[in-house]
Parts: C-alpha cells; structure tokens; sequence
C-alpha cells in the first residue's frame, strides 16, 4: 500500500488538517477503497487472511482531492521543518553523515515528473517531483561498491524499506524535498521523503529520517505483511497490467 497512513504513498489531505484527526472508516469501508488492489496483492488460498493482517494497524483511511489518498501505521508522526530537519546516513560507507535540508539544497538537484501509483489502485498523473537523486547522496557519503542493499527508516518510527543497491542507482529514485511545485508537506511525508518512480507508492517511504547502506536487502514494514520485496508497477503483487 501506499500513503503517510501507510506511510508509503503519497497522501493528501488540507494542510490545516493534523495527521491523528479525523473519522475512522469501517471495515467494509476499507476493504470497499482497497478492492481488486487488495486482492491482486493477496493471491492465493489467503487472500482474506492477507487483506485482514495487512488493514489491521491502519487507523485512518481519508480519500482526499488530488486523486491522493493519506494513509498511516501510527497515530500521529511529529512535525519537523526545514530549520530542524536532519537526515542521516550510515552503514557501509566512507563517511557517516548526518544533512541538514541545506546539506540536501547543496547537493546537485534532480527534477522529474512521474506518475504516482498506489498498489490499492489508485494513481495521480504527471506529479512534479525534485530533490537529491539517491544516487547522488550515495556518492557523497562514498557507499561501498561491494554493498548489496540500501535501507530506508521513517522518524515515524514505525516504517521501513529497502530497495537492493541496482535499484538504488536509478535515477528516478529521489530523496525528495518538493512535491507539486513547492516543499513536501507534512501530510505528504515531508519535509522529505523517498519517492521511488518505478514502483507502487508503499517504497515510497514518507518521513524520511536514515538511509543506511548495508549487505542485504531487509523486508520492510508492508512485505512483512504479504507484499512484494520488488514491487514494480505493473509487474509486481499479482498485478500485469499498468506498464512500468
């Protein structure tokens, strides 16, 4: 899946709005909004027994304007600004560093427009995306050619990905600091997020606070719970039918 209440995706809801308020949603409600997505991403004998551990820790599920959905595993997520903002990166490489947002401003900027697409289904077209290809911060802290695997953890401090160092490379893959023309907002996971082009919004991570170059990939939160490790769009979660 994807979302800030999901924490994969890219949600939306009016910046005025807190991402703990709200009306929770009812069961069928839920499964209603996930429908043929859920299912595709559940084959198999356990398709029920799937859909109902993989909705168990979602509190809030709030279709917003934009075509985007806002989504969570956590109650709430504390807020952090351009003025307080750091994002660490460790592991196997040269140099531990820890980037202030104007560490990431300083790095060469990348600017990409791409289609983000939810596992559940829906998807918003054309969206203005910029910031830091992984690549490039990669390079900067000197990752370790012989590193397999890049690991993602959110200051939510709930939710992980990892993407394998292949994918990691690509240039479509950003630590992204804006969103439709202007800063990640707070309910979109910013003040920066991981947005990874290529694959269904659960990879990519909202509110993102370490990056750590390691030797295998690591399941992260929504693979623990029946989704795909490599989750391309339209070739992934039983789904063949979106190009990529």
């Amino acid at each position: 899946m994807t979302g800030t209440r999901l924490n994969g995706g890219a949600s939306a809801r009016p910046d005025s709005a807190r991402p703990d308020e709200g009306t929770p949603v009812g069961r069928r409600i839920v499964l209603g909004m996930l429908g043929l997505g859920a299912i595709g991403v559940a084959v198999g004998a356990g398709v029920q027994e799937k859909v109902d551990r993989a909705l168990s820790p979602i509190n809030k599920i709030v279709p917003i304007g934009g075509g985007f959905r806002y989504y969570s595993v956590v109650d709430s997520v504390d807020r952090r600004d351009a003025g307080n903002y750091t994002l660490t990166v460790s592991g196997r490489v040269r140099e531990r560093r820890t980037f202030t947002m104007a560490d990431l401003r300083a790095l060469p900027q990348t600017r990409i427009t791409r289609d983000f697409q939810c596992v559940t289904g829906w998807r918003v077209p054309k969206v203005p995306w910029a910031g830091v290809a992984l690549p490039d911060l990669l390079d900067a802290v000197g990752a370790a050619p012989a590193a397999a695997a890049v690991r993602f953890r959110s200051f939510d401090g709930a939710y992980t990905e990892s993407l394998t160092m292949e994918q990691a490379r690509r240039r479509d893959v950003l630590v992204a600091t804006e969103m439709l023309g202007k800063p990640v907002t707070h309910d979109h996971g910013g003040p920066v997020r991981l947005f990874v082009a290529p694959m269904y919004g659960y990879k990519s991570l909202k509110w993102l606070g370490g990056i750590e170059v390691v030797d295998k990939v690591v399941p992260g939160y929504w693979e623990e719970r029946g989704y795909d490790v490599d989750a391309w769009v339209g070739r992934s979660n039983g789904r063949d039918d979106e190009p990529t």
